[in-house]
C-alpha cells in the first residue's frame, strides 16, 4: 500500500481486512510505523517495494499529481497497479500507463469506487436490461459543505466518480462538453461547478458538484421513456435505489404526467470499498475482467479535461474524431462549435477558431491567428502569428504560412458593400510556403511545394516547386521538396533528389 494518507487508510484497512496486506509505504514515516504497527505488516519505502520481486501488486494513493510517475515505475518493476482516482492528470500520461500495462501484461486499475456500489450495479442492470426504456436524461449531484481542497477544484475532486457512472449507464463518450464554475473561496479554484454531457444517441447528462453546500447529497437520477430511477446514497440501504415507473400520456395533444409510486429495489448491504479492492485482488488472479481498468480511466479523464477547458473558456468544448485532450488549446484562445481538431495539434494565445473549421493533425496554429468560419486545414501544417485564414481558403497537408501573411476572399472589397456571395476560391496544395508578409491574392491556386517569398504578391496561379518573389510575384527559380533552391542540374543539395523540367515553367520529381 503506496500512501495511508485521508484515503489511503481506507484502502489499508480493506485489504489488511481481505487478508492481503504485506506491506505500507508512506512519507511521513511515522504515519508508516502507525499503520505498520496497527496492522501487523512492515513499513517499506517505495524504492523497497518496487524492487522487491515477491510483491507483485500495489495500490497507489498517493496525492494526484505523483499518481502517473508512481503507477509508472510499478508497471516498469513488473507489478500490477491499483491507482486512486485521477489515473493521471494530463491524458497522455494515462494514455501512456495504458500502453506500459499491455505492453508489461499487467493489471492497471483505477479507483472508481462507485462502480462497485451494489445499488449502482443494480441501477446499471436495469438501465442495460431495458427496465427504463430508451435512455433519455442522467442528473448527479455530489455537495457537501466542505472537505476543502487546495490543490484540486471541485470538478477534479468530486465530479470523477459521477462521470464514470453516467458514461458506464450511457456505453460511450459524450459529443461535446460544456461547463460552468464560481470560485469564492480561492479565486484560482473553483468550489461550484456544473457540466453538461450530450451523447451521440441523444442522451443528455449534467453533473452538479459544490463543497459550499449546507447539507450533504449524493443523488443520481436516471430518466428513460418508461420509468425514472433515483440512487440517493445518504439513504438507508433499502432505500437507497428507488423506481419511478411514471409515464406520460398523451390527451387531445398535450403530454399529461402519469405518477406511479416509488418501488424500492433490495440492494445486498456491503461496503463498495472492500468490492472495489477484492476486485483487484479478483483481476490480477485472473478471476474477473477490471471493471474500471485504465482505459475506462482515460474515458473519464478525456471528459475532464474537456469540462475544465469548457469552463475556463465559457464555451462548449466538442469530443468528436479529436477529442479535446487529444489536442491542446491555449486558455486565451477561442473554439465555435461545431469544429474538428486533429490529434496532437497545437492552437496559441489568443487565437480564434471559427464554427465549421476542420483542423488535422499534428499542426502548429501560432498566437492570434483567426481560421474559418468553414475552413479546412490539413495535417502537420504550420501556421504562425498573426494570419487569418478566410472561407473559400483550403490548405492541404504541410502548408506553411508565415507571420502576418495574407489571404484574400474578394477581389474588390468595400467595407460598405456586402460581398460574401462573391468568394473566390483558394487552393493552397501540399507543402507550399508562404513567407512573412506575403499576400494571396483570392481565385488562385499555389502548387505543391512552391515557396512563396516574404512580401510577395501572389495574383496568378502558382505551378509546383515554383519560387516566387516580387509584387506582382514572379518566378525566379524552383524549389525542391525540403525546401532548397534547385541549381541548373535541378539536384536537391540536401536530400539529392532529382527533378526535371518537363515543359516550359513546369517541374516535376523524378524519384
Amino acid at each position: 500500500m503506496i500512501g495511508c494518507g485521508y484515503w489511503g487508510q481506507n484502502l489499508v484497512r480493506n485489504f489488511a481486512e481481505l487478508g492481503a496486506l504485506t506491506a505500507v509505504c508512506d512519507l511521513d514515516r511515522a504515519r508508516a510505523d502507525e499503520f505498520a504497527a496497527r496492522y501487523r505488516v512492515p513499513a517499506r519505502s517505495f524504492t523497497e517495494v518496487v524492487a522487491d520481486p515477491a510483491i507483485a501488486n500495489v495500490v497507489v494513493a498517493t496525492p494526484a499529481e505523483t499518481h502517473a510517475a508512481v503507477a509508472r515505475e510499478a508497471l516498469q518493476a513488473g507489478k500490477n497497479v491499483f491507482v486512486e482516482k485521477p489515473l493521471a492528470l494530463a491524458v497522455a500520461d494515462a494514455e501512456g500507463l495504458v500502453r506500459l500495462a499491455a505492453e508489461r501484461g499487467r493489471v492497471l486499475m483505477v479507483g472508481h469506487v462507485l462502480q462497485y456500489h451494489p445499488a449502482f450495479l443494480e441501477l446499471k442492470a436495469l438501465v442495460g436490461g431495458g427496465g427504463l426504456g430508451r435512455l433519455q436524461y442522467i442528473y448527479s449531484n455530489r455537495l457537501s459543505l466542505g472537505r476543502f481542497r487546495r490543490e484540486e477544484n471541485i470538478l477534479w475532486s468530486f465530479a470523477p466518480h459521477d462521470i464514470s457512472m453516467i458514461l458506464a449507464l450511457v456505453g460511450g463518450m459524450p459529443e461535446s462538453v460544456e461547463a460552468t464554475g464560481s470560485s469564492y473561496l480561492h479565486k484560482a479554484l473553483a468550489d461550484v461547478t456544473t457540466t453538461h454531457l450530450k451523447f451521440a444517441g441523444g442522451e443528455n447528462a449534467h453533473v452538479f458538484v459544490s463543497w459550499l453546500h449546507p447539507f450533504k447529497e449524493q443523488k443520481l437520477i436516471v430518466v428513460g421513456d418508461r420509468g425514472m430511477a433515483v440512487l440517493d446514497d445518504t439513504q438507508p440501504w433499502e432505500r437507497k435505489l428507488i423506481v419511478y415507473e411514471h409515464k406520460i400520456a398523451w390527451k387531445d395533444g398535450f403530454p399529461t404526467a402519469e405518477k406511479a409510486d416509488g418501488k424500492a429495489i433490495a440492494i445486498a448491504t456491503a461496503e463498495p470499498l472492500k468490492l472495489e479492492c477484492q476486485h483487484f485482488l479478483d483481476c490480477v488472479a485472473g478471476e474477473a475482467a477490471c471493471r474500471s481498468d485504465g482505459a475506462e480511466g482515460v474515458r473519464v479523464l478525456k471528459v475532464l479535461h474537456a469540462a475544465e477547458q469548457a469552463m475556463r473558456r465559457n464555451q462548449r468544448v466538442m469530443l468528436g474524431p479529436g477529442t479535446a485532450s487529444d489536442f491542446f488549446v491555449h486558455e486565451t484562445a477561442c473554439i465555435d462549435a461545431p469544429a474538428e481538431i486533429g490529434a496532437g495539434t497545437r492552437i496559441w494565445h489568443f487565437t480564434h477558431v471559427l464554427a465549421n473549421t476542420k483542423i488535422g493533425k499534428g499542426c502548429i496554429i501560432g498566437q492570434n491567428v483567426m481560421l474559418g468560419p468553414k475552413v479546412t486545414v490539413g495535417d502537420r501544417c504550420k501556421i504562425q502569428n498573426n494570419v487569418s485564414v478566410y472561407p473559400g481558403v483550403t490548405l492541404e497537408d504541410g502548408v506553411f504560412c508565415g507571420p502576418s501573411c495574407v489571404f484574400t476572399n474578394v477581389l474588390n472589397p468595400r467595407a460598405e458593400v456586402e460581398r460574401k456571395d462573391e468568394f473566390k476560391p483558394t487552393l493552397v496544395r501540399r507543402g507550399a510556403t508562404i513567407g512573412a508578409n506575403a499576400t494571396i491574392v483570392c481565385g488562385v491556386e499555389l502548387g505543391e511545394y512552391c515557396f512563396i517569398g516574404a512580401g510577395a504578391v501572389v495574383t496568378k496561379d502558382v505551378p509546383p516547386f515554383a519560387l516566387m518573389v516580387g509584387a506582382p510575384a514572379r518566378r525566379i527559380g524552383w524549389m525542391s521538396h525540403a525546401g532548397e533552391r534547385l541549381g541548373s542540374d535541378l539536384v536537391c543539395k540536401r536530400t539529392g533528389r532529382r527533378y526535371a523540367e518537363i515543359a516550359p515553367g513546369r517541374l516535376q520529381a523524378l524519384d
